[in-house]
């Protein structure tokens, strides 16, 4: 079996997306129980976090479907942001961009496809 190394930025990615998942649930996971009357959004603040933390340990991986997990993960917080001042707003713009062009770039498209099709 050959181990396919993945590229630096898609590495360094992986791994944000792993603190920034772990981080979060853990800083919501405490406002969660702190919070009286119980309230549904809260586990689905919790789930986005989980999503992160999937997407990148998966992306270190090489599976496919974990790029667009991230790619999608982004793409939501940009929406979600647009409601917020415009700095946010073109903050995550920004992120989302970087994002697309670490994950699409010719060596991350490699490295997912030998990835996925286990060379």
């Amino acid at each position: 079996m050959t181990w396919n190394r993945s590229p630096l930025f898609v590495t360094i990615l992986a791994c944000v997306y792993i603190a920034v998942g772990t981080s979060g649930f853990i800083y919501h996971f405490t406002d969660f129980h702190a919070r009286d009357p119980f309230k549904y959004d809260d586990i689905w603040v919790e789930v986005v976090g989980l999503l992160a933390i999937v997407s990148g340990a998966f992306m270190l991986r090489g599976r496919n479907w974990a790029r667009w997990l991230a790619l999608g993960w982004i793409a939501f917080h940009v929406i979600l942001s647009a409601s917020h001042t415009f700095h946010e707003f073109a903050i995550h713009c920004l992120f989302c961009a970087v994002i697309v062009w670490c994950l699409f770039r010719p060596e991350a498209a490699r490295y997912f496809r030998d990835a996925s099709s286990g060379r």
